[in-house]
């Protein structure tokens, strides 16, 4: 591995690790104000304040912020997309490492979260979540750190069409009570409780989205480290 490269990635780690600590003192405070430090309660997102408007928008700030550390750490764009999904695979990962130590939660990563609000709430256990974060680092790790050469899309198309339809259908699975409760407003939306994870979809998810992972390991296994 070329030391640079080490060293740049080692920085975008550390980056995102810091991210991650951040993200769930964040979540430490906003739980802890509303009591929800286990998230899958009766009445998981109670109406305080204007507190709703302002998370929508933290959650968009710091994905921004983590997408444009890995766009400027990267070289061309399948670098810059590598970093970008290292940092979220690390941050995802150490956010709930780091929630355990503050709070105690989640007990189990079988635990349910509530793992996002953007465009509708999105529930499932904190292995999913953790799964693919793992593939993430593990292909952004691949991409940037042992490609010399990237290659082309034309010749990884079908990989990338694969992963891409995993990760759509990760989103149905997370957002699916969601979808099927947004017509009843925006106080069903609040206490939507999930009582089932659909686990064999995702585990389908988790596969199409390995493709692309398989993909660049192969890679990295044809060429060695980057030169």
């Amino acid at each position: 591995m070329n030391r640079s490269d080490w060293n740049r990635w080692l920085i975008v780690v550390l980056y995102s690790i810091s991210m991650a600590w951040v993200e769930a003192a964040v979540v430490f405070y906003l739980r802890t104000h509303i009591d929800r430090i286990i998230p899958y309660q009766s009445n998981p997102l109670p109406v305080v304040g204007g507190f709703a408007p302002v998370e929508l928008c933290r959650e968009l700030a710091t994905l921004i912020m983590l997408f444009t550390v890995g766009w400027l750490a990267g070289r061309d764009w399948r670098t810059r997309f590598g970093y970008m999904v290292i940092i979220f695979g690390f941050w995802d990962i150490f956010y709930y490492v780091f929630l355990k130590i503050m709070t105690g939660w989640p007990d189990s990563l079988a635990n349910w979260d509530i793992l996002f609000l953007l465009p509708l709430p999105w529930w499932g256990p904190v292995w999913a979540p953790m799964s693919i974060a793992l593939l993430m680092l593990l292909w952004g790790t691949f991409v940037t750190q042992f490609e010399s050469v990237a290659p082309s899309f034309r010749s990884h198309w079908k990989s990338f069409a694969l992963g891409g339809a995993g990760g759509a259908l990760a989103l149905y699975v997370f957002m699916t009570d969601a979808v099927r409760t947004v017509r009843e407003g925006e106080m069903a939306l609040r206490n939507l409780l999930p009582d089932w994870f659909n686990w064999p979809l995702f585990c389908l998810a988790l596969a199409l989205m390995a493709v692309p992972v398989a993909s660049a390991a192969g890679q990295a296994l044809r060429f060695g480290p980057s030169r």
